[in-house]
């Protein structure tokens, strides 16, 4: 993935730190990082930060989004409601690869209270290097894309 790539990044309260690692680890990568997550650790509700990010990637200020709350399921269920967005919640590289080579997915989201840290910088990166493939994967995402659009 050429270093270009626009991410955008954002949490909830429950995962700023790893929000953060992430965030400066993608950018010592080359990197166009854009952090709309809070700042401080007061409490603020998942869906809003788990929607931003994906109208973000949507509206096409990002490339892709990486997002993450306690389980990273949340935020992931808010962003996609978002129309042309498609994100997994990983816990695993194996995962990460796969959302992008066989789904084309264009957000991550990620647990802060499931992953450690190392994991996790794991997880984007392979996520990162991951590009679709195509091929058979390409007619099913497009179904994903009608049934998107029939509702």
């Amino acid at each position: 993935m050429p270093a270009t790539t626009r991410i955008v990044l954002s949490s909830d309260h429950a995962a700023i730190p790893l929000r953060r690692a992430i965030a400066q680890h993608v950018a010592s990568k080359g990197f166009a990082v854009s952090d709309i997550g809070p700042t401080t650790p007061e409490s603020t509700p998942y869906p809003q930060h788990g929607e931003a990010a994906a109208q973000h990637v949507a509206r096409g200020e990002s490339d892709l989004g990486i997002i993450v709350c306690g389980t990273g399921q949340g935020i992931m269920m808010a962003a996609n409601k978002v129309k042309s967005i498609r994100c997994g919640v990983c816990s695993d590289t194996f995962s990460a690869r796969m959302i992008r080579q066989h789904n084309d997915a264009n957000m991550l989201a990620l647990g802060g209270r499931v992953v450690a840290e190392g994991l996790a910088l794991d997880i984007v990166d392979a996520f990162l290097d991951a590009a679709f493939e195509g091929g058979r994967h390409a007619t099913r995402v497009d179904m994903i894309t009608a049934i998107e659009a029939a509702n």
